[in-house]
């Protein structure tokens, strides 16, 4: 929830690739989950996205409605929310527990129909879809409830697969599918709230910890002709170099006026070279927990805890070889590995020489903002 009397989520001085690439003729929508800024003046329509329909914010808010003390405070609860470019966004309806078993399928039939009207209109189109599942409460819409056998989280889990299969569905048979870039992906490793909770494979950890099973989600890109089909790789790719790489393919500019973290991966995606990345600073909240570089990690925190427990430093940092220990069982403190510190310290001398000179945006800074000046 944004915090009281203040706006949250980005800055109007912050450029979205979707900024990017409205400038350059390209219609753009969002559908689905935002949590970027839920005052009227952060929202999509207002970040250069032409339209959109979702929830400004977190779907554990739609527990709110039912819950009787929520209710007698009279508290504001969050709307499923739609909105246009040039136009104030407005209230469409309670996200509730109802509506959140059913939202999914409405973000699903606006990206169809945005993606149609975009090619009858002749305009290259970039659709943003952040599914609200499979964040708790996981509930599946109730076609799916009781697909699998499995209960709710496997049933969510098959209803998001449809959804992607009905988008990539539409590309093919809206004749774009060679010109068409689709990505999917994640921005943490499973949730570890039951019934909700996921599962991370073959590593430890979940989201709010740095442990690998939080940072390794997956990326899933197809564009048939240039993408190589049933390629595998495991080098590090950072969400935020999408911004730069689909930029650079775009053909448009990114901006020049303040540091930019992502790195072009457009050759690396063709399957020209390797990854442009080798490594980068693990925050949780504001604290610099870890970092990566290439199959090391070296954590300044304790790895395993509740993720609502306080953080523990650690006395001395600790060093784990990913490849020989990829669930992070088996620590050492700097040596034999204390070879690698001087790679990793300057991913973190990098990023702290870029914040000295554009200090970082604190939560609640109001628009305009303006970089202070040296």
């Amino acid at each position: 929830m944004p915090l009281p009397g203040l706006p949250d989520g980005l800055t109007q001085w912050e450029v979205t690739i979707a900024e990017l690439l409205s400038d350059a003729g390209y219609a753009t929508a969002h559908f689905g989950k935002w949590h970027l800024g839920s005052d009227q003046s952060r929202l999509p329509n207002k970040q250069g996205f032409d339209e959109w329909y979702g929830i400004p914010r977190t779907t554990d808010e739609s527990m709110f409605p039912s819950q009787p003390g929520a209710k007698a405070l009279g508290i504001p609860f969050m709307q499923v929310m739609q909105g246009r470019k040039g136009e104030n966004s407005r209230d469409i309806a309670v996200y509730d527990l109802d509506k959140r078993r059913t939202i999914d399928a409405e973000i699903t039939k606006y990206t169809i129909d945005f993606m149609q009207r975009s090619v009858q209109a002749g305009k290259p189109f970039y659709a943003y879809i952040p599914f609200t599942l499979v964040h708790f409460p996981a509930l599946p819409n109730p076609d799916f409830s009781g697909k699998t056998g499995n209960g709710d989280f496997p049933d969510a889990l098959a209803e998001m697969d449809s959804h992607v299969g009905e988008i990539t569905d539409t590309v093919d048979r809206l004749g774009i599918r060679e010109n068409t870039i689709f990505v999917f992906t994640s921005d943490n490793g499973p949730d570890p709230t039951a019934p909700s909770q996921g599962f991370s494979g073959p590593w430890s950890g979940y989201y709010f910890t740095h442990m690998e099973g939080s940072l390794r989600t997956p990326f899933i890109i197809r564009w048939p002709g240039k993408i190589p089909a049933g390629r595998v790789s495991n080098e590090i790719v950072h969400e935020v170099d999408t911004f730069v790489t689909f930029a650079k393919i775009a053909g448009v500019d990114k901006p020049t006026d303040r540091p930019i973290d992502g790195l072009d991966q457009s050759d690396f995606f063709l399957g020209k070279t390797t990854s442009n990345r080798e490594g980068f600073p693990i925050f949780l909240a504001d604290r610099l927990e870890a970092i990566k570089w290439k199959n090391f990690k070296m954590a300044f925190y304790q790895s395993e805890r509740d993720w609502w427990s306080t953080p523990v430093k650690l006395g001395v940092p600790q060093i784990f070889d990913l490849y020989t220990d990829p669930k992070e069982e088996y620590p050492s403190s700097l040596t034999p590995n204390a070879w690698v510190v001087g790679s990793m310290m300057k991913i973190v001398g990098e990023f702290e020489k870029s914040t000295s000179k554009y200090p970082l945006i604190k939560p609640g800074t109001p628009d305009p903002y303006k970089v202070p000046k040296k």
